[in-house]
C-alpha cells in the first residue's frame, strides 16, 4: 500500500493544503489538538471531492444505464462469434462506436477519487512515521499525532503493535474496538448500496449477465474493504466510511427521482408522479415534465409500468403532451400491452336485434299490439274493396307485368304431388 501511495505522491502537497485549510476552522471551534478538528477536516475533504465529482457520478449513470441497454446485443454477439475471438472483440467495439457508448465511463468516478483517496493514506502515514509531508508543518504534525477519534490515533492501524499505539499515547484494545467498528460500518454501507441497487433499479424485463457481475460485486466487495480495512490507518477508515455514506445517499436520491426504466424503482417513481399529476391536474417542475416528455416519445417502446401510467392518465381524463405537460380530454386512447390503442370513453354501437321469422312476416317485433298486426304487409291481402283499387292500365302485347318481371328467370321447380 505505501508502494502505491507513493505513485500518487504529486497530489499530497494540494490534499495536504486543503485539510490544514479545514483544520483552522474547526481547530478555532473544538481545538486544534482534538479528534474533532482533525475528523472533521477530513470529512469535509470527502465533501469537497465528491461535490467536484458530481458531474462523473452523472456521465457513470448514463453509461451504465447504456451499457444494460446494450446488453442483450452483445449476449447476441458473443454467441454468433464464440469461436472467433478477434471478430467477437471487433464487432463489440463497432457496436460501442455506433452506440457511443464506453465501458469505461462507469468506472471514471472511482479513478477519479483513487489519486485523492493514496494521497491521503500518504499524508496520515507520514503523521505516523512522524515525518513532515506537504503543507503538515512539524507542529501541525505533533498536533495531529495528539489528536483521537473515540479514543484512537488518527494514524493509528488494527494491525499495529501495542508498543506503536503506546507511543501515539493510547492503548491497543480501543485501537481495535474502533477499527473494527468502522471497519463494519464501511462493509454494511457498502453492501446496502449494491443490494439497493439490485433489487430496486434494475430492468427486471432483461436478464443479462450483467446482473449476475453486480450480484457477484455485491458480496465481494464487503470482503475486499473488510480484508484491507485492517491495513488503513483511522484517518483513511473515516475517509473511506465518509464516501461510503455519501455514496449511498446519493445512490438513494438516483433511485427515488431518476430511476432506471423498467425497474422496480420506476415503478414506484411512476405511482406516485400519477397520483401527483392527477390531484393538480397538472406536472409542476423541470424534472416531472421531462419524464412525461420522454416517455410519450418512446411511443410504442414503452415498457409495462410506463404503459400503465399513461393509460392511467386517460382514463382519468388527462392526455400525456408532447413536451411533457398534461391536458384535459374526454375520450381518449388506451394502450395495450402487445402496443395497440383502443378508444375508452366513447359510446359503444349497439347491435339491431335479430328477429324470428314470424316477426319478420308481421312487420315488426313480437308485443306490437294490434298497431303492429293491422300494418298490411306484402305477404298479407288487403281488405280494401276491388273498386277503390285503380284500374289497371292495358298492357301491349310486348310488355309485362310487375309480377312477370319480378318472377326468377330459368326453369322452375315442379310442384310435389298432393296427397290424397
Amino acid at each position: 500500500m505505501d508502494t502505491i501511495a507513493s505513485l500518487f505522491s504529486f497530489i499530497t502537497t494540494p490534499v495536504s493544503w486543503v485539510i490544514v485549510q479545514f483544520h483552522t476552522v474547526y481547530g478555532a471551534l473544538f481545538g486544534a489538538d482534538t479528534g474533532w478538528a482533525w475528523g472533521l477536516s477530513i470529512v469535509s475533504l470527502v465533501i469537497l471531492i465528491r461535490i467536484c465529482l458530481i458531474p462523473l457520478f452523472v456521465k457513470q449513470i448514463k453509461a451504465t444505464r447504456a451499457m444494460q441497454t446494450l446488453q442483450p446485443e452483445m449476449k447476441k454477439i458473443q454467441e454468433r462469434y464464440k469461436n472467433d475471438k478477434q471478430r467477437q472483440s471487433e464487432e463489440m467495439m463497432k457496436l460501442y462506436k455506433e452506440t457511443g457508448t464506453n465501458p469505461l465511463s462507469s468506472c471514471l468516478p472511482i479513478l477519479a477519487q483513487s489519486p485523492f483517496f493514496f494521497a491521503l493514506y500518504h499524508v496520515l502515514n507520514s503523521i505516523a512515521s512522524n515525518d513532515t509531508v506537504g503543507f503538515i508543518n512539524t507542529s501541525l504534525l505533533e498536533s495531529a499525532q495528539k489528536a483521537h477519534i473515540f479514543g484512537a490515533p488518527l494514524a493509528a492501524k488494527f494491525t499495529d503493535s501495542s508498543d506503536k499505539v503506546a507511543a501515539l499515547d493510547a492503548s491497543l484494545t480501543s485501537v481495535r474496538i474502533v477499527t473494527a467498528i468502522m471497519i463494519i460500518l464501511m462493509s454494511a454501507s457498502q453492501f446496502y448500496t449494491q443490494r439497493q441497487l439490485m433489487t430496486k433499479n434494475v430492468d427486471t424485463t432483461v436478464k443479462t449477465p450483467f446482473m449476475q457481475q453486480q450480484k457477484m460485486l455485491m458480496y465481494v466487495f464487503p470482503i475486499m474493504f473488510a480484508v484491507f480495512g485492517i491495513n488503513f490507518p483511522v484517518g483513511v477508515l473515516v475517509y473511506w466510511l465518509t464516501t461510503n455514506v455519501w455514496t449511498m445517499g446519493q445512490q438513494m436520491y438516483v433511485i427515488h427521482n431518476n430511476p432506471t426504466p423498467g425497474s422496480k424503482a420506476q415503478a414506484a417513481y411512476l405511482e406516485r408522479l400519477f397520483k401527483h399529476v392527477t390531484h393538480h391536474g397538472k406536472t409542476r417542475g423541470r424534472g416531472e415534465k421531462a419524464v412525461v416528455k420522454a416517455i410519450v416519445a418512446k411511443g410504442r417502446d414503452r415498457n409495462e409500468f410506463e404503459r400503465k401510467f399513461i393509460n392511467g392518465l386517460n382514463k382519468s381524463g388527462l392526455v400525456a403532451q408532447a413536451d411533457g405537460t398534461v391536458a384535459k380530454g374526454e375520450a381518449q386512447a388506451v394502450e395495450a400491452e402487445d402496443g395497440t390503442t383502443t378508444a375508452t370513453g366513447a359510446p359503444k354501437r349497439q347491435q339491431p336485434k335479430r328477429q324470428s321469422k314470424s316477426q319478420r312476416q308481421s312487420g315488426g317485433p313480437k308485443g306490437a299490439g294490434d298497431a303492429s298486426s293491422s300494418t298490411p304487409t306484402s305477404l298479407t291481402k288487403s281488405d280494401e274493396p276491388e273498386d277503390a283499387k285503380p284500374a289497371a292500365k292495358k298492357q301491349g302485347p310486348g310488355t309485362r307485368s310487375k309480377a312477370q318481371s319480378g318472377q326468377r328467370k330459368g326453369p322452375q321447380r315442379p310442384k310435389s304431388p298432393s296427397k290424397k
